[in-house]
């Protein structure tokens, strides 16, 4: 076994040292993007449109007629094409995490249980192979966010196309991952398969431990600070404004208990992870004005007496109750498949979401959550140009196919393995035609 271990390793370092493309350097000319259909990000949509950009941030966003082809270095015709703000996932473990067989390469979890002086950016891998299958569907940034644990550390936002997590940092130690107790234990019968819901006789002593963690907290905070705490000191920006407070919490009766608990502690910005029963509590998370970033849409629902087709419903349900409401990845293989972001939104519209208000969740609305949204989430004046360009709808598994992808303006490499495998194999089939 030990043999085995070893073997693995090395195999993971192997296939480090063969990482993603070399970062794209700094935008030297200035670029307009002409002739598409422009998805802006925040529900509108302009046809014809043009966008233009220098200097790595937008300077143009608007109709062709108003502005001059000439006033920029270089035209890209993309008539018939679609051009969107890059894709925000919240909530990933992109580059924290190479290979889950290997011990030495999975980063996303610490241990203890309450750990929010462990952040995650430290340990985020630039150059993860894993990442560069993301960009190629339109995700250009994410929310790197650790797991372990009642409070599981600190996240931090990156854009991926960097060297390394210096490089890749957008706003780093933007917020702490609490994750909530739950009120109700799925217990499965071993003889006869039969799983039900009950209550979690710890639920109330579970709360309390988080209680007299923040207790502990606040008498630190106020007193002098001797000898140095630093769970407690990475705790003082969720009072003062600077931190989020992100929640995991799924059921009515915990996202209730949550919100009242954060609120009473005086906790300043508060954001609802999962979100299951969220539209049935919309007007307290209205009244804090507290944000929700929903769980992605293909799973099962959580509940026994559930509608069968209630994740798929949950983004209009929130959105008619005005709830600002995003798409997070945690879950099963969340690190693969945050290359599926746009096509989880995109099943929102199949259940009565409207298509704007989908590249809205993953775009200026997850921009929103994340407290990036004056440099990202739209294509707007002034705002960072990071942006694609699709040949056609960017939530359509089948139509989704990038032609050009810009980070902060630099124009981004979209190979990837799974790319030049399917060029060497459609190759060798033309060549028997």
């Amino acid at each position: 076994m030990k043999t085995i271990n070893i073997l693995l390793f090395v195999l993971c370092s192997i296939s480090l040292l063969h990482a993603q493309q070399t970062p794209a350097p700094k935008q030297q000319q200035s670029i307009l993007i002409t002739g598409a259909t422009a998805h802006i990000g925040n529900g509108t949509i302009i046809e014809n449109s043009a966008i233009g950009f220098r200097e790595g941030k937008i300077t143009y966003a608007g109709a062709l007629s108003g502005v001059s082809a000439g006033d920029y270095d270089r035209v890209i015709d993309a008539s018939g094409k679609h051009v969107y703000p890059g894709f925000i996932a919240v909530n990933s473990t992109l580059g924290l995490v190479e290979i889950d067989a290997v011990r030495a390469s999975d980063d996303e979890g610490d241990i203890g249980d309450f750990l929010p002086h462990v952040r995650s950016i430290i340990a985020h891998n630039a150059e993860s192979k894993v990442i560069e299958t993301t960009r190629p569907n339109g995700i250009l940034m994410a929310q790197i966010t650790p797991r372990d644990g009642v409070i599981s550390g600190t996240s931090s936002v990156v854009q991926l196309d960097a060297w390394n997590w210096e490089d890749a940092a957008i706003k780093t130690d933007d917020g702490i991952h609490l994750h909530w107790p739950k009120a109700f234990r799925l217990l499965r019968r071993r003889l006869t398969r039969l799983a039900s819901y009950n209550p979690n006789k710890n639920y109330d002593k579970d709360i309390q431990e988080i209680t007299d963690f923040f207790a502990g907290t606040k008498s630190y905070l106020n007193g002098n600070r001797k000898p140095k705490n630093l769970p407690f000191e990475a705790m003082e920006g969720l009072f003062d404004g600077s931190k989020k407070l992100y929640i995991t919490a799924n059921g009515e009766r915990e996202i209730t208990d949550a919100v009242n608990f954060a609120v009473d502690q005086g906790v300043k910005n508060i954001v609802i992870i999962g979100g299951n029963d969220a539209w049935k509590v919309a007007d307290l998370l209205k009244k804090h004005q507290i944000s929700v970033a929903i769980t992605r849409s293909h799973r099962q629902p959580v509940s026994e007496d559930s509608d069968v087709k209630q994740p798929f419903k949950l983004a209009r349900l929130l959105d008619e109750k005005g709830i600002l409401t995003g798409l997070e990845m945690s879950g099963s293989q969340d690190r693969t498949s945050t290359r599926n972001l746009p096509f989880y939104a995109g099943t929102f519209v199949g259940y009565g979401l409207d298509r704007e208000k989908a590249v809205q969740m993953i775009t200026l609305n997850n921009a929103k959550i994340l407290g990036i949204d004056h440099i990202a989430g739209s294509l707007e004046t002034g705002k960072d140009a990071t942006l694609f360009i699709s040949e056609g709808d960017a939530l359509d598994m089948r139509t989704n196919i990038l032609s050009h992808a810009f980070i902060q303006g630099r124009e981004i490499s979209l190979e990837t393995h799974q790319t030049k495998l399917w060029k060497r194999y459609m190759g060798k089939y033309e060549a028997q035609k």
